[in-house]
Order: structure tokens, then C-alpha cells, then sequence
């Protein structure tokens, strides 16, 4: 009976000093700040982000991230300022828009991701000529009034003495994402088309990318991660843990192939096989559309003015250090 007791307590004893190592484990998967981030499309053209998911990078910094698509800047910056989203993924215009229209708690930009515009015209035939002026009296299928790219695409045509009111029709009555399909369909002479839309519309046969409107547009910052000044001034370690590892996924696309780039994504677009992902990373690695680095440069935020302007979109000019902070990605290329 006393070498069952002993054996027992033995047992007991041997638990207890192992339990300590197993909670220590659950307490690292649990001890995960859980960040949900909404972003504005799920897209190739975002490929460092999806390499940070792939590889781990958000794990090594601590969080749990919760991605959502909103299928539109409005909606992405409705989920942030709702609280829905602590961290939001579009074009830094939202962040101005939200900002004039008197918000106290306004977003912050922390980091930018793409430099330049993500989407092509898309011509019926091959074009190996084309000029921009072959745009006058054609039907062009665009974007949404207000948002980048349909900026973007005025921002061009105005660069190149195109009236973008008088000179052609610009057909915004479709939404995102459907145009490829309404122009396989017959629906206007092109249209302006993120990918795969574009990619597919050759595949298919259905149209020929004639010219970039990132290598047109020069460098812009299309794309940027934001959040409440409030979540910023409270999670501080939240925010730099969510642009430490975005750093690593640009550190990783500014060090590999397309090839190995598009191999660590594929997961993330289980719909495309990993030819086309390879073709379109190529063709985004190509003309220098990611950033070495995240931070967002006050010649940046001006030039995005500039665009606003152009548009008709802007009345007032925010203050550059109201609506972007770079503590974050600056400490995120040191380490």
C-alpha cells in the first residue's frame, strides 16, 4: 500500500514539474494580440502582406491577425472608425477624406506598402503603338468617383493633355470587380483593370494589357495601413509589432524571384493556379511597385494631394504630420 502511495506522489510530483513547460506553450499561443485588419481588396498587388501572413511574420511579432476583405476603401474605413477593424488596409485618400470631414478620433497612416499605381489599360487588340491620345472619343470603363484609381487614371490622361470630361467617356457605373467581365462581355473600347482582371482578359483572349498606369503615374502611394489615433496612442506595441512584420515580408520580396514570391502567396488565391500568380507578381516586381520600406514620405503625401486636387476631390490641405506618423516603420527598418 505505501509503494502505490509513493508511487503515486511520484507521479504527482513528475506532473508537476512538467505542467509548468506545457502552460508556458498555451500561454505563447494565447498571449496573441488578436488584430483584425480590413483590407480594401485581396489582391496580388499586396503579395508582401500575404508573404508576412504565409511565413509567420505577424506570429513572430506577437499577433493573431484576423484578415477581412471590405471590397472598397469607404467600407474599410466605415469598419476602422466603427471599431470593427483596429487596423485598415486602402488608400491613404480615405484617411484625408475622413479627416476634413471634422472626425476627432481621424485615422493615421503608419505605413505604406505599394509606391505605385496597380492597374492597366486594357485595350480589345494588341496595341504596340498605343498613344494616350488614342483614348479620344473611345469608351472607357473606370473606377469609382474619389477613389485611386480613377485619380489616378484623370491624373494621367490631364498629364497627357486629355480632358478627362470632354475628350473620352469614362463609364463608372460598374463596380469593382466586374468590370473585366462587362468588357469580355462588349462593354466599352477598354477598361482600367487591376489583376488577375487583366491577366485573364488575355488569357481569355478577350483584351491586351496596352500600358501601366503605375509606370505612367510615377511613383504614388497608393496603398497605406492605418488606425484610430486613439488605438495608436493605446496599443503602441500593437501597431509596431503589425509594421515589424510587414518590414520582414518587404525585406523577403525585395530579396526573392517572382517565382518564390508567387510559391509563398499561392495559399492566399486558392482560385488562380500558380502560373498566372507568377506571371502577375512578374509583372508587378517588374515595374518597382513595393517599397523597400514602409515609411511614408512627406513627398508622397503631397503628390497624393496633388492627385486630390487634380480631381476635385480636395478643398483644404491637411497637415502631413497630422495624418501620417513613421516612428513605427522607421524603428522597423533598424531592427
Amino acid at each position: 500500500m505505501k509503494k502505490r502511495i509513493f508511487a503515486v506522489m511520484l507521479s504527482l510530483s513528475m506532473l508537476a514539474v512538467l505542467l509548468p513547460g506545457c502552460v508556458s506553450k498555451n500561454q505563447m499561443k494565447t498571449s496573441l494580440e488578436k488584430v483584425t485588419l480590413n483590407e480594401v481588396a485581396h489582391s496580388i498587388f499586396y503579395a508582401p502582406m500575404y508573404v508576412a501572413v504565409e511565413e509567420g511574420y505577424f506570429e513572430e511579432e506577437g499577433i493573431d491577425l484576423h484578415l477581412v476583405c471590405g471590397f472598397g476603401a469607404d467600407k474599410v474605413m466605415t469598419a476602422v472608425v466603427s471599431g470593427e477593424a483596429e487596423i485598415g488596409f486602402m488608400g491613404s485618400e480615405s484617411s484625408i477624406y475622413t479627416y476634413n470631414e471634422g472626425a476627432n478620433d481621424y485615422v493615421v497612416n503608419f505605413a505604406q506598402l505599394t509606391q505605385r499605381a496597380g492597374n492597366f489599360l486594357v485595350a480589345r487588340r494588341e496595341m504596340k503603338d498605343f498613344k494616350w491620345e488614342d483614348l479620344k472619343d473611345a469608351t472607357v470603363l473606370g473606377g469609382r468617383k474619389g477613389g485611386m484609381p480613377q485619380m489616378v487614371f484623370e491624373y494621367i490622361l490631364k498629364q497627357n493633355g486629355i480632358d478627362p470630361k470632354k475628350d473620352l467617356e469614362i463609364n463608372q457605373n460598374i463596380d469593382f470587380g466586374s468590370t473585366a467581365a462587362a468588357f469580355a462581355e462588349g462593354v466599352g473600347d477598354y477598361t482600367v483593370e487591376f489583376e488577375p482582371g487583366a491577366t485573364m482578359l488575355e488569357a481569355e483572349g478577350k483584351g491586351t494589357v496596352v500600358t501601366s498606369l503605375g509606370k505612367e503615374s510615377g511613383f504614388v502611394p497608393y496603398t497605406a495601413f492605418s488606425a484610430k489615433k486613439s488605438y495608436i496612442k493605446k496599443h503602441p506595441e500593437v501597431i509596431q509589432g503589425m509594421t515589424n512584420a510587414l518590414q520582414k515580408g518587404m525585406d523577403y520580396v525585395q530579396n526573392h524571384t517572382p517565382e518564390e514570391i508567387a510559391k509563398v502567396i499561392e495559399p492566399q488565391f486558392p482560385e488562380t493556379d500558380l502560373a498566372t500568380i507568377t506571371a502577375i507578381v512578374t509583372r508587378y516586381y517588374e515595374q518597382d511597385t513595393w517599397k523597400a520600406d514602409l515609411i511614408f514620405e512627406k513627398e508622397s503625401f503631397n503628390l497624393l494631394c496633388d492627385i486630390l486636387e487634380e480631381a476635385g476631390e480636395l478643398t483644404k490641405r491637411p497637415q502631413y504630420e497630422k495624418l501620417v506618423t513613421t516612428e513605427f516603420a522607421e524603428t522597423a527598418v533598424k531592427e
